[in-house]
């Protein structure tokens, strides 16, 4: 069973994200920025929260159903990845938090939604995404041994 994507799978999974971006933009005015609707869902006003908690409650399921049903279509799901530094995944994940505070945004938001409409902003925090996360590979690969 193949593990690898193809370039249908590639596109299929890209229509299907920019149709969601375009969805939720056109049927609620709101940009698919994952961590600004994580972060509402936790501090807006309970008014606001039902759609990013349905949102955030999609994105769990939808993972979930990929998992359960992936087998069935002759899809292997690749194992847990075993041995990784519990401290590394923490440092990371508070640089991400932090990056996205600094950045005004994530990479669903500038990357997605900001590139597609054409912002400069967005293309400056894209390449600086991208630019960190290949040093940070770097680093971590050769520098660290991991």
């Amino acid at each position: 069973m193949p593990t690898e994507f193809t370039p249908l799978s590639a596109l299929l999974g890209g229509a299907l994200i920019g149709l969601a971006a375009t969805m939720l933009l056109w049927l609620i005015g709101r940009i698919a920025g994952i961590s600004g609707i994580v972060h509402g869902a936790i501090t807006r006003p309970l008014s606001e929260r039902g759609w990013r908690a349905a949102f955030v409650i999609g994105l769990v399921v939808g993972a979930g159903a990929w998992f359960a049903l992936a087998p069935v279509a002759g899809m292997e799901v690749p194992p847990p990845r075993e041995g990784g530094s519990l401290w590394l995944l923490l440092t990371a994940g508070f640089l991400v938090g932090l990056g996205t505070r600094v950045g005004s945004g994530c990479t669903s938001g500038h990357g997605i939604c900001g590139l597609a409409r054409f912002s400069p902003r967005s293309l400056v925090a894209v390449v600086t995404f991208m630019g960190v996360g290949v040093v940070t590979v770097t680093v971590v690969r050769h520098g660290l041994g991991a």
